[in-house]
């Protein structure tokens, strides 16, 4: 395992075994309460915008890490999310946001990440950055990211986190939406969140 990797997979499981050991506080989830800083980023939107956390302050955020050309991780968390939201119902804050982040930049333009967001939901925004930028964020929230080799048509597949961050209206990291977790249990901890409790 190359050292990189062997950093970034430690990086995870001290992160997996701080979740287990501190997690919880009543989420239906995984509770990150203290666990993880605040929301904050500087990317491109699939406007072609720079979007920071404070275009989406005032109301909860769900960051997922991903990239258009997942052949099944990505569009199976997207529509989760979409389902949980609108499983919340009334109770759930009609201006949370679901920010995709694609780790991929080199082949998710605005352009592209638009038309991927828009299948999904209008809740949904696209945006990315640089890798050195990406880098720099997946660490502070301790996921990670790699490019397969690409095969001899120059495709290649990316590697990536599969878990979903919620952060609040405040920006404070709340809860981990793990592809084991329900969305009847997403549901419940996004009305939680969205009420402030």
């Amino acid at each position: 395992m190359k050292r990189r990797e062997s950093k970034a997979f430690a990086g995870l499981l001290v992160l997996a075994l701080l979740l287990t050991a501190c997690g919880g506080r009543g989420y239906q989830t995984k509770g990150i309460e203290g666990l993880l800083p605040d929301l904050e980023f500087r990317l491109t939107s699939e406007t072609g915008q720079v979007i920071t956390e404070a275009d989406l302050t005032g109301a909860p955020v769900v960051v997922f890490f991903g990239f258009t050309n997942c052949p099944d991780v990505c569009p199976t968390a997207m529509a989760r999310i979409a389902a949980a939201t609108d499983a919340a119902g009334e109770g759930l804050d009609t201006d949370l946001q679901v920010l995709f982040v694609s780790v991929d930049p080199g082949r998710d333009s605005p352009a592209r990440l638009g038309r991927y967001t828009d299948f999904f939901s209008d809740r949904v925004t696209g945006a990315t950055a640089s890798v050195e930028t990406l880098r720099a964020m997946t660490k502070r929230y301790r996921a990670t990211f790699g490019y397969d080799a690409p095969n001899e048509f120059g495709d290649y597949n990316v590697s990536h986190s599969s878990a979903m961050y919620v952060f609040d209206a405040e920006g404070d990291a709340r809860a981990l939406f793990r592809p084991s977790d329900s969305v009847t249990a997403m549901a419940a901890d996004l009305r939680r969140i969205a009420a402030g409790g």
